[in-house]
């Protein structure tokens, strides 16, 4: 990992002192600022120095974090809820609100094509935070500069989730039910009806037997696919478990 040199100019180490703050932590305390640094430079930047290695590091950094988090809470829990809720947590989605919640996005360095790039935002937002973990761990090989403000966003998702019967994913939940119920898959169409980067780039419905169930936008195929089956499922559930003409 290569050693750097931006935070020996004033207004980088002011930048990172002002994202340490944010986190509530203090700048006195034991910050590898360089580490630090080096997780906030995209790839883009500099195809060595860059925060790949340390977003690897924190990929494990924020599973533990999670995974210490929901077995304090809910020690009564089967492991295979532990693992599907955890799976949820440190996901990208999740990851990019939490990055996003605290401006990560406007510390991170970035070049070239990818300061166009909005498809890629939620990656990047996330692979940077993970990053930062990891650097944030490196600092004093431990947790103590990282569960004290980030419990508390893990702990509102981990208890949304929990209080949520599809888990988040309305999609497994929706083709679970209509194969117990009916003994086939829901149907999805997707057009698109935005530009690229836009929230609403897609619109999907979702479909029973001839009968639209939902529908719903997304930035991706994936995402208006998930918020059409949000739609049906939430509505199917209302129900009773049955459809508006049932």
């Amino acid at each position: 990992m290569q050693k750097f040199n931006r935070v020996s100019h004033p207004q980088r180490q002011n930048q990172l002192e002002k994202l340490i703050e944010r986190l509530g932590l203090s700048t006195q305390q034991k910050i590898a600022w360089q580490l630090l640094d080096l997780a906030l430079t995209h790839p883009s930047v500099s195809t060595q120095d860059n925060y790949e290695q340390l977003e690897f590091v924190g990929d494990s950094v924020v599973r533990l974090v999670a995974s210490e988090l929901l077995l304090e809470t809910y020690p009564n829990a089967p492991v295979g809820e532990f693992a599907a809720v955890r799976s949820i947590l440190v996901s990208d989605r999740i990851l990019a609100e939490i990055s996003n919640s605290y401006g990560l996005g406007r510390y991170l360095l970035v070049g070239g094509s990818a300061t166009r790039d909005r498809l890629g935002e939620e990656s990047r937002l996330a692979d940077c935070f993970e990053a930062v973990l990891a650097a944030l761990y490196l600092s004093t090989n431990t947790l103590e500069l990282i569960r004290p403000w980030l419990d508390q966003h893990l702990l509102e998702r981990a208890t949304d989730i929990f209080n949520d019967p599809a888990r988040q994913n309305y999609k497994a939940a929706l083709q679970e039910w209509t194969q117990s119920c009916y003994k086939i898959l829901p149907q999805y169409k997707v057009n698109e009806t935005g530009y690229a980067g836009d929230e609403a780039r897609f619109t999907a419905s979702v479909w029973l037997r001839g009968e639209q169930l939902g529908t719903g936008t997304g930035r991706t195929i994936k995402a208006a696919e998930q918020a059409a089956a949000r739609v049906a499922f939430l509505s199917v559930a209302k129900n009773g478990g049955q459809t508006d003409n049932e």
